[in-house]
């Protein structure tokens, strides 16, 4: 009778040990970081910078995974329909998370409710980068040269639906200016273009852009963040330059699809702090123009929702879509 009684106790018993496994274990396998993005974006540096050193801390291969395309959201959506045991992680960003959603009928993902997000790193500000056939050394003269321009003015982007496709829409309608956007699969193929003088200008990351500041190769005019950034002091925000409404930065994260257990969050999340404490790593993204900032898990899921309810209306008044 005794072994009986026992007996229903059993599988909860043995249940105990395999849940505790599941988080002080992991991770047992290589991991995967989906970056939404083709390689040279920002998300991307990111990724590549953190793999190695999360494999050196945690003792599994960390592997970047780039699934760009429909304005991020095959990426995003991707890794909001993986299990949440912790083996997809999301280079999550403003793209993916900020701006899609609202460009698409019937997104397959909420920003908020189908991730977990586990740790903010920092945001990437934009910059207004021409090439120097264009007779423009400010935003009020580049607002100008296009006006006197016979047909609408081509201008690039990294891709449908990026932060920078978004802010060139805006200044588009705060200046009352006839654009056309470009969208190309990435910034890199973007950046080569703008180089060559395909493209006259574009709206694109600081950081890719920094070097050829220095060398001469591209004119930048305007930084889209509140203030002015130590990698290019000189460089007026779009404030300074009299468009305010175009303040805007991209944010860079990692997050897990939604209910990731919370020992595997705070594993990761404390793996991802000490990270990104070390002076060289931080120092390293700072040269490229991060502006970093710790967030807690908690903290990081308010930003989201808090980008979200800012961003939507932007979108919805561009009159972009993702077809």
């Amino acid at each position: 009778m005794a072994r009986l009684l026992a007996l229903p106790a059993l599988p909860a018993l043995a249940a105990m040990p395999a849940q505790a496994e599941r988080g002080a274990a992991w991770p047992r396998h290589p991991v995967r970081l989906v970056v939404t993005f083709p390689p040279g974006g920002s998300s991307d540096i990111v990724a590549r910078l953190l793999a190695p050193l999360l494999q050196e801390r945690l003792g599994q291969p960390f592997v970047t995974d780039n699934r760009p395309g429909a304005g991020s959201t095959i990426g995003a959506a991707a890794v909001a329909a993986a299990p949440n045991d912790g083996y997809t992680l999301l280079m999550s960003n403003s793209a993916a998370l900020s701006i899609s959603p609202f460009l698409l009928r019937r997104p397959s993902y909420d920003p908020v409710h189908s991730f977990t997000h586990v740790h903010y790193i920092g945001a990437v500000p934009m910059v207004f980068a021409v090439h120097p056939s264009v007779p423009a050394r400010s935003l009020a003269e580049l607002a100008a040269w296009i006006r006197a321009q016979r047909d609408p003015v081509p201008f690039g982007s990294g891709g449908a639906a990026s932060v920078a496709h978004i802010v060139g829409e805006l200044f588009a309608q705060q200046a009352g200016l006839k654009l056309t956007h470009v969208p190309y699969k990435g910034a890199g193929p973007m950046r080569t273009d703008l180089l060559g003088g395909q493209i006259p200008f574009a709206v694109d990351a600081l950081p890719q852009n920094l070097p050829f500041l220095q060398s001469g190769d591209l004119r930048l005019l305007a930084v889209t963040s509140a203030r002015r950034v130590p990698q290019a002091p000189r460089l007026p925000t779009v404030g300074q330059a009299g468009y305010p409404g175009l303040v805007a930065e991209n944010f860079v994260g990692v997050s897990a699809p939604a209910n990731l257990p919370e020992d595997i969050v705070q594993r990761l999340h404390q793996s991802l702090q000490g990270i990104l404490q070390q002076p060289a790593v931080r120092g390293h993204l700072e040269a490229q123009g991060f502006v970093l900032a710790e967030r807690r898990p908690e903290a990081f899921a308010a930003y989201v929702r808090q980008q979200v309810q800012a961003w939507g209306p932007v979108v919805a008044a561009t009159g972009a879509t993702l077809s």
